[in-house]
């Protein structure tokens, strides 16, 4: 009996250990940070090639649902870098992390695991 209580331990304690909600969260987006990119994308609106500046069809729902806090970017998203006038009026960007840019979401994601810590919605299209 001991033995079976032991492995059921080992195995949920296994499933948890690689788990995406084991994201460090702690590492978002400040407000100076949210402040500065809505401000530049005001400022200089994307234009989706429409003629107008307004958003594209975008993702499947089911892809954009996915581009969510402490879940990983799947796999084959296209990810556009952040334009450099904006990263130059940013503060640096932590270790082990990167700003992208996913259907008009700035998302900040961990580098290594690909896992989203934090989203801003609209940002690019308002």
């Amino acid at each position: 009996m001991g033995c079976r209580i032991w492995t059921f331990a080992l195995v949920a304690a296994c499933a948890t250990t690689g788990s995406v909600a084991s994201a460090d969260v702690s590492v978002v987006f400040t407000k100076d940070e949210i402040a500065i990119i809505n401000d530049y994308y005001a400022r200089y609106p994307v234009n989706t090639g429409a003629g107008k500046y307004k958003k594209n069809k975008g993702l499947p729902p089911g892809i954009a649902k996915n581009l969510a806090r402490g879940k990983p970017l799947p796999p084959g998203i296209a990810k556009q870098v952040l334009p450099q006038d904006l990263v130059r009026q940013l503060p640096p960007v932590r270790t082990g992390y990167e700003r992208v840019v996913v259907d008009g979401r700035v998302l900040l994601v961990d580098i290594a695991t690909q896992v989203i810590n934090d989203v801003l919605m609209e940002a690019v299209y308002h």
